[in-house]
């Protein structure tokens, strides 16, 4: 191909510039998994990731950008675009000035700086544009009172079965689920109402009475 030097390529598995080859692959798998849909900041990941302190100091977390209903996974995507940005240029600009690559740390630390910075902004862009994913983060109490449908296994007291929730926002979440009467159980492809949560497990009421069928 004209115009390519695959020098440039080795350039970038050098001591001087891997920190920022990992962090933009690393980047680019993060966003392979947004972009897929497996949903893994969706649940609990930020129910309350953007309140101030108690004591009403700054909101860290809101300056930097989290505050925003920004999904974390969305956020840490644009910081390591941001870092690895960073971290090409800060090499760079030092490779021209004195015809050598920074030391790996200290370049490290100096993107560290700058993407951090840039992100802040980065991140409230982000924020604007994409406004459905605020409306789309729940908390796992949002799941109470919500039927689950169990899909593998047979729910009894003591054993636990993987059920699909369907949040306020038409969003599926599996969970593990059991009865919540000792002598109740729910096969597959049978429906229970979730009534309360221990750990990771919630407890439901089989559809049984016709005030629990779904409507």
């Amino acid at each position: 191909m004209a115009g390519y030097d695959p020098r440039m390529f080795d350039l970038f598995l050098t001591p001087a510039y891997a920190p920022f080859t990992v962090a933009f692959l690393v980047m680019i798998g993060i966003g392979l998994i947004e972009a897929i849909g497996l949903g893994l900041g969706s649940l609990d990941l930020h129910a309350h990731i953007g309140g101030g302190d108690a004591d009403g100091g700054p909101d860290l977390l809101g300056w930097l950008g989290l505050g925003d209903g920004l999904p974390v996974l969305i956020w840490l995507t644009a910081l390591l675009g941001c870092f690895t940005l960073a971290g090409v240029v800060i090499q760079q600009v030092a490779t021209g000035a004195s015809g050598a690559p920074l030391h790996w740390g200290i370049a490290i630390a100096g993107a560290a700086v700058i993407g951090l910075a840039s992100n802040v902004f980065a991140a409230r862009g982000l924020a604007r544009i994409m406004p459905s994913y605020e409306s789309t983060v729940v908390s796992v109490e949002d799941l109470l009172m919500r039927r689950g449908t169990i899909l593998e296994g047979t729910a009894r007291r003591g054993h636990p079965a993987r059920a699909k929730v369907v949040d306020q926002h038409g969003q599926a979440h599996y969970v593990m689920v059991e009865p919540h009467h000792d002598t109740d159980v729910v096969s597959p492809g049978e429906t229970a109402l979730l009534v309360r949560r221990a750990g990771p497990t919630f407890f439901v009421i089989p559809d049984v009475a016709s005030s629990l069928r779904p409507i």
